[in-house]
């Protein structure tokens, strides 16, 4: 009798056991997605729950809340110090550009469950699905920038661009996944060019400093040269007025005296003469004696006005 007791006690204890595989504890993030002999039949949300024990029912329990992260070109690494730290990925990090230039690109993407059936049924493993499409897609977007951009001011750009294209192929496999954003943690050449990459962009900051410099010079200069060209330009023209007046003028008066010498050519001959000699007479004149080793010098305004000799 006694052992016929413990059996039945065994019986309902693996009785029990048996029925607890249909007890389930949903987390606050959490749902369940409760599968009918294999075939997913309903959800249940944060709690407490039971469906019926294995085989008939199961449940598969996802995280709709959690932002999750995916690492590209680098993975975080903890000690057993709990120090955290950075190793870097050559595989995943090392990108040609669309000019044909080696850059080191480390990215983050983070993501979310929007529909927890599809990421359920439909996928196998959402890290491997996520992190190669967006690799490839980052590798692509890359590719059709040149380094410069790619280092500077089109970093946003790819990143967003990068985003919305990951998302349209987890779409199309319907993934039940949806892209919360893409960071570029880390654009910089590869440690073997970096030196020379540096160089070549000293160069550059040189060659803009000088460009300027010169740009410089010549918003200087060049307004002076101008405004000199200008003035000696105004000069000359006014020297070619003055000189044009004044041989019209030469030729207005030989016109006029030729035409009284026409009328008295000994009258006019006389006239020209006298006054030749009044304009040689009205200045001083220094003459040389050259009998005597002395010089004379004879003012003839003097003897004009009769003050010497």
């Amino acid at each position: 009798m006694r052992g016929k007791i413990i059996g039945i006690f065994i019986v309902l204890v693996l009785i029990l056991i048996y029925l607890g595989t249909g007890v389930y504890q949903v987390g606050p993030s959490e749902v369940a997605l409760i599968k009918t002999f294999g075939k997913y039949t309903h959800t249940s949300g944060p709690g407490m729950h039971f469906h019926l024990p294995v085989p008939f029912q199961t449940h598969v329990i996802v995280d709709v809340e959690s932002i999750r992260k995916i690492e590209i070109g680098f993975r975080t690494v903890n000690d057993r110090y709990g120090k955290v730290t950075y190793e870097s990925v050559p595989a995943e990090s090392l990108m040609i550009t669309g000019d044909g230039n080696i850059v080191s690109v480390e990215a983050v993407i983070q993501y979310k469950i929007n529909d927890p059936v599809a990421f359920a049924f439909n996928i196998l493993s959402d890290e491997d699905l996520v992190r190669f499409t967006t690799e490839s897609v980052l590798r692509e977007n890359v590719a059709m920038v040149k380094i410069d951009e790619v280092l500077t001011v089109g970093r946003d750009k790819i990143a967003m661009d990068t985003a919305k294209r990951v998302q349209q192929i987890l779409d199309k496999y319907n993934a039940g996944i949806i892209v919360e954003n893409v960071l570029l943690q880390e654009v910089a050449p590869p440690d073997e060019v970096l030196e020379a990459f540096d160089d070549v962009n000293n160069a550059k900051q040189d060659k803009e400093r000088l460009i300027n410099e010169a740009n410089k010079y010549a918003n200087d200069v060049v307004p002076k040269s101008e405004g000199q060209a200008q003035k000696i330009l105004k000069e000359a023209q006014a020297y070619a007025n003055e000189v044009y007046l004044r041989a019209k003028g030469d030729v207005e008066r030989f016109l006029k005296v030729y035409k009284e010498y026409k009328k008295a050519p000994e009258v006019m001959k006389a006239r020209l003469l006298y006054d030749a000699m009044e304009r040689f007479l009205s200045a001083s004149t220094v003459l040389v004696n050259l009998d005597s080793e002395t010089l004379k010098i004879l003012d003839l305004q003097k003897m004009l006005r009769g003050d010497g000799k």
